[in-house]
């Protein structure tokens, strides 16, 4: 079977093709492009002749595939954009790059499920795990969004090898160094069991990650893609992190800051994930920046006492980010052979609910009423979680 997997990244849409073990082709758009020309991934997915396409999935849904969906629209701009027409509106309006991609998400969705129908799959985030106790998803919604998800997966893979393929025995933290966003993904025994995802992680590339509450109450009103902004880059005004380490290497401020703000903040968020893995001592980092030696270097320098690894990916993989490559081997655990005792060991099929399940705080009222209002409205057959 050919199974296409798309990683909708910060920077690059990557999208593989999967024969088996093995990835047999690999395209990369850059997001500014699909972002201005939706049709351009469209019409990219549709060369690829999949039987499989494993569509992107942003903040998650249960498992389920393209048949399952009433309304393709609704589901990818509220359930898994988090996003509202309105806000889809105005961010093209005003040329707010971030709801471009949301858009062109939205349009790529729907043309999925009407031309591939129970041939697309889509995929859970870390909060819809059960194997991700109760008490730590207390007011999270990202734990570690799908693409978090896949790359894990890919890295879970990966070191099974050296225990001969039996996955209770891994115990690991993840962590993803995207373009715009980090997070970091405890495993433990082969199994997800907690995660610190992008907008709630320390301060990334692009995102502010997680803000004081007085600076949320501070600023009162917030637009949809204020999630995009208040990370590193724009604190230096340079949107490169080969640029802020040149700063940072010369003494320059305000790279030399920027620069230690992001690696003690990745290096805190791996030691927060480790609490709820405490057997784990090596390390395994997948993203963009990961292939990144200076970040690779200072990450170990404050992680002595870690085994810090760079994932290397599936055969095959040679330009698709390790979130691309998961994405496809996950469907292909569900639909295949190759990965599907990874799949049904780390209880993907399981996943339920919806990401705003464990929110307590009463001003969160409206937004969980509208997310499960949406979930419920968007699918024939939602899969809600029992009770815990």
């Amino acid at each position: 079977m050919r199974i296409v997997g798309i990683d909708p990244g910060t920077k690059s849409f990557d999208f593989v093709v999967l024969e088996g073990e093995k990835i047999v082709e690999e395209v990369s758009l850059e997001t500014v492009v699909v972002a201005k020309e939706p049709q351009k991934l469209i019409e990219s997915i549709d060369r690829l002749q999949p039987d499989y396409v494993v569509a992107p999935s942003g903040y998650g849904i249960p498992l389920m595939f393209g048949d399952n969906v009433r309304d393709a629209r609704k589901l990818a701009i509220e359930v898994l954009l988090l996003s509202s027409e309105e806000d889809i509106v105005e961010g093209v309006k005003v040329g707010e790059i971030g709801i471009w991609v949301y858009d062109a998400l939205a349009k790529t969705v729907e043309h999925l499920v009407k031309v591939y129908k129970d041939k697309v799959v889509f995929l859970p985030a870390v909060i819809h795990l059960r194997t991700v106790p109760r008490f730590r998803k207390l007011n999270k919604v990202d734990m570690g969004t799908v693409d978090k998800l896949a790359s894990t997966f890919v890295s879970v893979y990966e070191v099974a090898k050296d225990v001969g393929y039996d996955f209770s025995k891994i115990n690991v933290v993840v962590v993803e160094l995207g373009f715009g966003y980090t997070a970091a993904i405890a495993v433990a025994g082969g199994r997800v069991v907690d995660g610190i995802g992008g907008s709630y992680a320390s301060v990334g590339t692009l995102t502010a990650g997680a803000l004081d509450l007085e600076v949320v109450v501070g600023v009162k009103n917030w637009m949809r893609w204020d999630v995009f902004h208040g990370g590193i880059f724009y604190s230096s005004n340079l949107f490169d992190l080969n640029g802020i380490v040149e700063g940072f290497r010369r003494g320059e401020e305000p790279h030399t800051s920027m620069f230690k703000a992001f690696i003690e903040g990745v290096a805190k968020d791996i030691k927060r994930a480790s609490v709820s893995t405490p057997k784990a001592d090596i390390v395994l980092l997948t993203g963009r920046h990961s292939k990144n030696t200076e970040v690779v270097k200072y990450l170990r320098e404050v992680l002595s006492d870690y085994e810090i690894k760079t994932v290397k990916g599936l055969k095959g993989a040679s330009i698709a980010k390790e979130a691309a490559q998961g994405y496809t081997a996950i469907g292909e655990g569900v639909v295949g052979t190759v990965f599907k005792d990874l799949v049904k060991h780390m209880g993907i099929e399981e996943a339920c609910g919806t990401v705003v399940d464990y929110i307590v705080h009463p001003r969160a009222e409206k937004f969980i009423e509208r997310i499960k209002r949406a979930y419920l409205e968007s699918v024939y057959k939602p899969k809600l979680c029992r009770e815990e």
